[in-house]
């Protein structure tokens, strides 16, 4: 199914610049009445246009035409007309001509892809995604769609692929998966007709990827393995190979081979940033299990160190903390809150690793902040009151905890927390009735869980 993307419809920047020729050719009073017309013919084809009378908008924009023959806005417009009247010949002539004086113009690809899929030309339409994708990725859901139409499914399923993995699987895409295995005869992308076109041209990476893929699909790790150590010694620089072989080190415990392949597509371009931190992860994860590679993996941090849009210092932070090297996790969970204070997930971390280690002080400091900064975010309220209470700022911890107890929406186990420390706080302040009723109150949340 085609995706569609809002556009601006009037793309008036930069629409009233007469050519340096006209100028040369013509006196500062002429010019004037020549800018004067140019103007108002185009705005009396936007008029017409939003009237719906396409024919009146197109003569409009001919006139338009005779002062800036080079305008490429004007032919955009003409393209959208001719393309409201269904006059699709017309609208390719005029968008085309668009894209040729200002190719770097994503809208005028996107509304020239609209005409080919519309009059169901998918091949042409393939070429016009293709060029509007470095200006806009999510097209690259449209090129799926249209690697089916055309049953291209060698390309359809490196594609689904690349996206299941940085984007995250849909309905749609899962669904051309399964037509696409379900394909027998006609199906370019079966496993013989993939291993006989790697062994015609062993250069062809993309050939590589879907028969990994489907391979591990169908259970098959390690025909999957031997393909992917294929692609490395026919294409020595392909990063993919490297992607997949990481994934198989792992599995396998072979640690210093899965941390070469690692540094590799990290050094690489190719590769997209999601399914680098994805590794990352699975290396973090690996390292929890064996620490002899701590080494290896600060170095593995230091290629995210400056990437605004993967905090590695949280996930680093976070490995300390189930290693239970306390400060270690506050040192990093610091500078990932430097980073970014507003992941909620980040900052419960460090006010849990502050607790771990009995700095206090640091965690009332830092919960308040939270509290300031997040006025509505119970947790932060928590940890705050139960500071205080260590800190014997008996009130203090009450006013956080009564407070932060009416943003508990739907949590039970927060709510028990809370109404636990209240209890404490409320016989410290004197109050056993109070104390009490809060215990109850908690009692009564643990049987309703149950």
């Amino acid at each position: 199914m085609k995706s569609k993307v809002s556009k601006n419809s009037f793309l008036i920047a930069g629409m009233f610049f007469i050519s340096a020729s006209l100028l040369a050719q013509t006196e500062p009073d002429d010019i004037a009445l020549v800018n004067d017309e140019f103007q108002e013919s185009y705005y009396e084809s936007l008029k017409h246009k939003g009237m719906e009378n396409y024919d009146k908008a197109i003569v409009s924009l001919e006139k338009c035409l005779k002062f800036q023959p080079q305008n490429a806005i004007i032919y955009h417009e003409l393209g959208k007309n001719y393309f409201f009247q269904k006059d699709f010949n017309n609208a390719e002539t005029a968008l085309i001509k668009a894209t040729q004086i200002d190719p770097n113009q994503k809208w005028y690809w996107i509304d020239l892809y609209d005409v080919y899929y519309e009059i169901k030309n998918f091949n042409q339409a393939i070429l016009t995604v293709q060029k509007i994708i470095p200006f806009d990725k999510n097209y690259k859901e449209d090129l799926v769609s249209l690697y089916m139409y055309t049953a291209q499914f060698d390309k359809a399923l490196v594609l689904i692929n690349e996206l299941d993995e940085t984007v995250g699987k849909t309905e749609m895409r899962d669904r051309y998966r399964l037509e696409i295995n379900s394909q027998s005869k006609t199906n370019a992308s079966d496993k013989k007709d993939l291993e006989k076109a790697i062994q015609q041209n062993p250069k062809i990476e993309e050939n590589y990827i879907s028969l990994i893929y489907k391979y591990s699909d169908n259970g098959q790790e390690e025909k999957a393995y031997e393909v992917a150590k294929k692609l490395e010694n026919n294409i020595p620089d392909s990063e993919w190979a490297q992607v997949f072989l990481f994934k198989y080190f792992i599995n396998d415990n072979k640690g210093q081979e899965a941390v070469i392949a690692f540094e590799k597509v990290m050094e690489g371009k190719q590769i997209d940033k999601k399914i680098k931190f994805k590794m990352y992860n699975e290396l973090l994860i690996f390292v929890l299990k064996n620490p002899s590679y701590e080494p290896q993996l600060d170095k593995a941090t230091a290629y995210f160190e400056s990437d605004s849009e993967f905090n590695v210092y949280k996930e680093i932070g976070k490995f300390y903390y189930k290693k239970s090297s306390w400060d270690l996790a506050i040192k990093n969970l610091e500078k990932a809150y430097q980073k970014d204070n507003t992941d909620i997930e980040t900052n419960v971390f460090l006010l849990a690793s502050y607790e771990e280690k009995a700095n206090f002080e640091s965690m009332l400091k830092k919960a308040s902040d939270l509290v300031d900064l997040y006025p509505s975010q119970p947790e932060y309220y928590y940890f705050a009151g139960k500071a205080a209470n260590k800190l014997k700022n008996f009130k203090k911890a009450n006013d956080f905890l009564e407070s932060g107890l009416d943003y508990v929406v739907d949590n039970i186990d927060l709510e028990i927390d809370f109404c636990t420390e209240l209890a404490e706080i409320s016989k410290q302040l004197g109050s056993s009735q109070k104390s009490d009723e809060y215990l109850a109150k908690a009692n009564m949340l643990k049987k309703k869980k149950k």
